[in-house]
């Protein structure tokens, strides 16, 4: 499995107990959906190994604990922080104006009006505020992910329609760009 192929679960923060199991921090606004896992996949050394879970239970309600078949006390040592995969083939699909912020990597930012405001080259999810990181012909634009402020997803044409408010953009445009 290749690591294009799949999507950050969370971390392997730390052991728990003495039976060789590790809690699991999940990464996700909705923990509840991963109750029945599996397998996951873990980034050793960059590569991604698949692991069994023979164990599993909630520590809170972002955590599990959870024990893998088959590992060793110097494996479970080994994955302590490391980061933790599932295959994007998982993911249930997503519609209307719902989308993953892998799957929207190079659509275009559309005004109501219809105006191009750039093309997402990443999104920052690492603040309190989630936003998008557009390339608006060479310039590096941030539009904050406000969902009242999205109107359609188009994933066949690419693009995410945002209603923004007025004067957001005039930080990044120069006088000329901002009489266009």
């Amino acid at each position: 499995m290749r690591k294009e192929d799949c999507y950050l679960l969370g971390r392997i923060v730390r052991r728990h107990g003495l039976a060789g199991n590790v809690i699991l921090k999940l990464d996700t606004d909705k923990p509840e959906d991963y109750k029945k896992l599996e397998s996951v996949f873990v980034d050793v050394n960059g590569l991604l190994v698949p692991f069994f879970i023979d164990k599993r239970s909630w520590s809170r309600s972002d955590s599990m604990i959870v024990g893998f078949k088959n590992t060793t006390e110097a494996q479970i040592d080994q994955l302590l922080g490391k980061e933790v995969f599932l295959p994007l083939s998982s993911l249930p699909p997503l519609t209307g104006t719902q989308f993953y912020y892998h799957e929207v990597i190079g659509f275009s930012v559309l005004g109501t009006d219809g105006s191009n405001y750039g093309i997402i080259e990443s999104v920052n999810d690492q603040t309190a505020q989630h936003y998008f990181i557009l390339d608006r012909s060479g310039k590096q634009v941030i539009v904050p992910i406000v969902r009242d402020w999205i109107n359609e997803v188009d994933r066949a044409g690419k693009t995410i329609t945002m209603d923004l408010p007025e004067g957001l953009l005039d930080v990044y445009l120069s006088s000329s760009e901002r009489d266009e």
